[in-house]
């Protein structure tokens, strides 16, 4: 098969949202994504009801993805699915889907790594678009609600995570921090958005003394909780008077910690390739530090916002370069909720 002719189907389920994407020789037609607002009255992911919410989404969001890109099943050259890391439930909605009509369509079926998509979605390009990627080996920064690692990305199927998180990720620091000032989930981006009204500098909270490439978030929620509960026996106003304030305070000593890792990393490694992904790469303080290590001779790529959050495209382009591999998966597959990169 001549490698213009290969379309891979990308299937995401691992979380909350349903998506599916086109890729035509690598490049993205179609990027289509159903989220579930069912979560924002519990302020969380409420696993049973998104695994719900899958089975009702998935097989429009892939019919509205097939017609956007002007391809018909027929056409489809094999499957990609997110097999791990996520909820179990929802990973088995996308999983058995793919399945079904991978045998159906008689085409073969590739399964993903949630993380390994999210690194990967920094090649995904329009068909028209010259696409600057970073060039091998690069550091990835993934930072989302459930990971935080540093991985070095010798190729696009070959990585090594060499920096994580001992306990909580950053984007769970995010929205823990979030729930104690009482703003809606989900709140990591709302942090953000009043942490560039705020002050920095205003409140200090601790970094945690761990290994050099080693994240830990569990003492820094904790500090902030211990700090409210503090503040509000003084103040009962204290949160509303100074939301701005705490928000970029947080704000500010999560992005420092997450970016003096990255230096750390770029040291013991001597590669100046510079990548991030994940949900929190949406983040606007971490897109702004990130954007200054390039006056220290770093090549930064950010990825676009659409491709930041959970979305089917980078599943679709993980598969794409599996295909090329001839890495395929069989209907005896599993998924893994705790899958490792």
């Amino acid at each position: 098969m001549q490698q213009s002719s290969i379309i891979i189907l990308g299937i995401e389920s691992s979380c909350d949202d349903t998506a599916a994407a086109i890729i035509k020789e690598g490049k993205i037609l179609a990027n289509v994504i159903a989220n579930q607002d069912v979560h924002i009255a519990y302020g969380g992911v409420v696993p049973e009801l998104a695994s719900r919410a899958h089975q009702q989404n998935i097989v429009p969001v892939v019919d509205a993805a097939l017609k956007k890109a002007g391809v018909s099943k027929s056409e489809l050259s094999a499957i990609a699915y997110t097999n791990g890391p996520g909820l179990l439930g929802s990973l088995l909605v996308g999983s058995s889907f793919a399945k079904s009509f991978a045998l159906g369509l008689k085409i073969p079926l590739i399964e993903v790594n949630h993380m390994q998509g999210h690194i990967l979605a920094h090649f995904i390009a329009a068909p028209d678009e010259q696409k600057k990627a970073p060039l091998f080996p690069f550091l990835c920064l993934t930072v989302s609600g459930g990971h935080t690692q540093i991985v070095r990305v010798d190729d696009f199927l070959k990585m090594e995570v060499i920096g994580e998180t001992i306990d909580d990720a950053a984007g769970e620091a995010f929205d823990k921090v979030a729930k104690m000032l009482q703003l809606p989930y989900p709140g990591g981006p709302l942090v953000d958005k009043y942490a560039q009204l705020g002050n920095p500098n205003r409140f200090v909270f601790p970094h945690p003394k761990v290994d050099a490439l080693s994240f830990s978030f569990s003492g820094l929620k904790t500090s902030v909780l211990y700090f409210l509960q503090k503040e509000l026996a003084k103040n009962p106003n204290f949160i509303t008077e100074n939301l701005n304030d705490i928000c970029a305070s947080v704000q500010k000593t999560i992005v420092d910690i997450l970016i003096s890792k990255l230096k750390n990393a770029v040291k013991q490694t001597n590669i100046n390739q510079i990548a991030i992904a994940g949900g929190v790469s949406a983040n606007s303080e971490l897109r702004k530090k990130l954007e200054d290590l390039k006056n220290e001779g770093c090549d930064v790529f950010i990825p676009k916002f659409e491709f930041c959050t959970d979305n089917a495209a980078m599943i679709a382009i993980t598969g794409y370069f599996k295909f090329l591999q001839h890495q395929f998966s069989t209907q005896q597959s599993i998924p893994n909720a705790r899958m490792k990169l």
